[in-house]
């Protein structure tokens, strides 16, 4: 079964932190549906984790210091992610579709086999 990542890049950390529990709980009883509806459709995650705020990164160039905070360029944050496996990428995002309830972007990767 093909492995897959699917990322959260845009979701407001500044909302997020204002965020009551109640708050929290609506995002995490939205993916806990994403992962019932992903089993049922004959697949798993396999991994995944919230991610501290982009404030706590450190960001390494070549030939350049680590600069703290988010990145110059690209997404200001990616507050989580899941990998999990699926049937196929169809499967995959039409139960990834009820993520958006809860983030604003939702971002579905095949990743690379060595195979």
């Amino acid at each position: 079964m093909p492995d897959y990542v699917v990322m959260f890049p845009a979701d407001d950390e500044p909302a997020w932190a204002a965020g009551s529990e109640a708050d929290h709980q609506s995002t995490y009883d939205v993916d806990g549906e994403f992962v019932a509806l992903l089993e049922a459709a004959g697949g798993a995650v396999t991994g995944g984790a919230q991610l501290a705020p982009s404030s706590a990164a450190h960001t390494l160039r070549s030939g350049a210091a680590a600069v703290s905070g988010p990145p110059v360029a690209g997404p200001a944050q990616l507050s989580g992610f899941f990998l999990v496996t699926a049937p196929d990428g169809p499967a995959l995002l039409a139960a990834a579709e009820v993520l958006t309830r809860a983030h604003p972007v939702v971002e579905v990767r095949p990743v690379v086999s060595g195979d």
